[in-house]
């Protein structure tokens, strides 16, 4: 897996939850870029009404699913004696993924003493805020709906150093959040940027269909 030396620095793609109560346990930043990214978008139909002049009418964005495969290995560090983080192999690594469907543990240790003193009702910990980041085209707030980690080699002590992930995400758009969440700004700023690039893009497909250069500006 060792990248060839004349190689062009490649900008890692990540999976980031931010969490206020522990900022750095759930930075998964991609070992390798999946060669395949696969993204299904349905789109959402307004049902209001009913009549002819509403059946185009949309009632938001899409609802969209990006659906990733990711690969990550220790067996070059390895040959350079690192054994990952505590000695551990990926474990680490993985576990940085895992911990994004987790309720974090002050907050379940702290629901716990709340009913222990008699609280009638305690409200479940909401998921940090997660972010998929691939490139600063590509910044969505996203639900993990499903991960699959394949361990495929172990070290002597059981550690895993090769793992295939596949993981599975809904996109959250300003439908899903409230005006009041940084995830529902952190959607606004991604359809924007790709308002930005359609419009160009088409712009560019009406030059080439009328044989020339067609401007915006």
């Amino acid at each position: 897996m060792t990248n060839f030396p004349g190689s062009p620095k490649t900008i890692k793609g990540a999976i980031v939850g931010l969490d206020i109560f522990n900022p750095l346990a759930s930075v998964a930043i991609f070992q390798y870029n999946p060669e395949q990214i696969s993204r299904s978008l349905a789109p959402q139909y307004s049902e209001a009404g009913g009549g002819r002049a509403e059946a185009l009418r949309l009632a938001g964005p899409p609802a969209e699913t990006i659906s990733a495969n990711l690969t990550l290995d220790l067996i070059d560090q390895m040959e350079r004696g690192d054994a990952g983080p505590l000695g551990a192999g990926i474990t680490g690594y993985l576990a940085a993924l895992e911990m994004l469907l987790y309720p974090k543990t002050l907050l379940v240790a702290a629901n716990q003493i709340l009913l222990q003193l008699g609280t009638m009702e305690v409200i479940p910990p909401a998921a940090p805020l997660t972010l998929f980041i691939y490139g600063w085209k590509r910044v969505v707030p996203v639900k993990i709906e499903s991960l699959s980690i394949t361990e495929t080699m172990h070290d002597p002590d059981l550690n895993p150093i090769r793992a295939d992930v596949a993981v599975s995400m809904k996109v959250l758009t300003y439908n899903d959040l409230a005006i009041t969440h940084p995830g529902f700004w952190a959607f606004m700023a991604h359809q924007v940027v790709k308002e930005v690039l359609a419009t160009v893009a088409s712009v560019d497909n009406v030059g080439a269909m009328l044989g020339g250069d067609v401007k915006l500006f």
